[in-house]
């Protein structure tokens, strides 16, 4: 009897958890892409709290991307190949944790 009252709690946190991770990437995914077009600004304050804190925590990621793709013509290509694997990735996770939850309440 506790097996099948620990089914729906499971299934509960596992719908949490993984409307929690899609919130996380879509958020992330939305600072990326404001960090992104405020490079097309030359005169942004880097200094200012806001734009420091989207670069603090924005940068760590594009510098991976930054590392392996030099920019062409002046062009930063490597954000785009960031966006496109955190879209991946994200969907991978996603995807993954949603099946997750379904196998666990069709287990009982």
């Amino acid at each position: 009897m506790n097996d099948l009252a620990a089914v729906p709690a499971l299934a509960i946190s596992g719908i949490a958890l993984v409307q929690g991770l899609a919130t996380f990437f879509q958020i992330y995914s939305a600072l990326i892409f404001v960090r992104i077009l405020l490079t097309w600004f030359p005169n942004v304050d880097w200094s200012n709290p806001i734009f420091s804190t989207i670069a603090q925590l924005t940068d760590p990621y594009l510098n991976l991307f930054r590392s392996i793709i030099p920019p062409l013509g002046g062009i930063d290509l490597s954000a785009i190949v960031a966006i496109l694997a955190l879209n991946l990735g994200s969907n991978l996770i996603i995807n993954a944790g949603r099946q997750l939850v379904a196998l666990s309440m069709n287990s009982f």
